[in-house]
């Protein structure tokens, strides 16, 4: 079984490059994050006409969810209970299904934008919810895991630079020590090898070159529990989808499972 994790940056723009990586990559279920659409215009008709079932959490212009499966969805469940919201709104962020024999989350973490804004408390809350949250199925003995774009890079090996992220958010103490919390509530990172260079990066900003050089960051990640982890047969960074015109600033991370 093949699953998959992928910041799309806008399904509307992305759309013909996520059909035909679909049809081309044999991916069984995929978690999508900045669909960037309404749920009424979420492109579901020409998803199911390649096999996949759509669920989906998203209001509009920012943020939004989706799991999608061509081994069915079942126990879909929008939104993070207990998700303390921000500025007065719950925002669309998390998104849960059952698919064949396993459960996801599709999460996109609050950014943070700076250290000292408001929205970098809230993402430490939101990891909060998140982690009780999933506890119950990470203690579990079905294959489940929490997969999406994180907005915190685990380490110093997951950017490019260490010093060119100092005083800045996703690489903070606090959001690290999220980051183990979470993993403490019977969670693992499945590491995905690169196809190029050393480090498996999974996003390189528009700007600067980015790409061409490599200067980028582990932010998506795939967090599974035991039985999970136990399955997995390999896990990669599809980085040829960060190339060419029109991409999303992610690339996918694919995880193989024998399951």
């Amino acid at each position: 079984m093949r699953i998959a994790t992928w910041n799309v940056n806008s399904i509307t723009a992305r759309l013909p490059r996520l059909l035909a990586w679909l049809e081309s990559s044999g991916t069984d279920v995929l978690c999508l994050q900045e669909a960037k659409v309404a749920e009424d215009q979420f492109p579901a008709e020409q998803l199911r006409e390649l096999g996949y079932e759509s669920a989906v959490h998203a209001t509009g212009r920012w943020n939004g969810v989706a799991v999608l499966s061509r081994v069915g969805i079942e126990d879909v469940v929008k939104g993070l209970p207990g998700d303390p919201g921000f500025d007065g709104s719950v925002e669309p962020r998390a998104i849960s299904a059952t698919c064949g024999p396993l459960r996801v989350w599709s999460v996109y973490v609050p950014n943070g934008r700076e250290v000292d804004h408001p929205h970098y408390a809230y993402k430490l809350q939101w990891f909060e919810a998140l982690k009780a949250a999933v506890a119950g199925d990470a203690a579990g003995s079905r294959p489940f895991a929490v997969m999406g774009d994180y907005n915190v890079a685990p380490t110093d090996d997951d950017v490019f630079d260490p010093a060119a992220f100092e005083g800045s958010t996703h690489v903070t103490p606090a959001e690290r020590a999220a980051l183990a919390s979470l993993r403490e509530a019977g969670l693992s990172d499945v590491v995905p090898r690169p196809l190029k260079y050393e480090h498996p990066f999974t996003y390189w900003d528009y700007r600067q070159l980015c790409f061409p050089k490599n200067r980028g960051m582990r932010i998506d990640l795939v967090y599974g529990n035991q039985p999970f982890a136990k399955a997995v047969k390999d896990a990669y960074v599809d980085r040829e989808q960060r190339k060419g015109k029109g991409a999303s600033d992610h690339a996918p991370v694919v995880v193989d499972l024998d399951v």
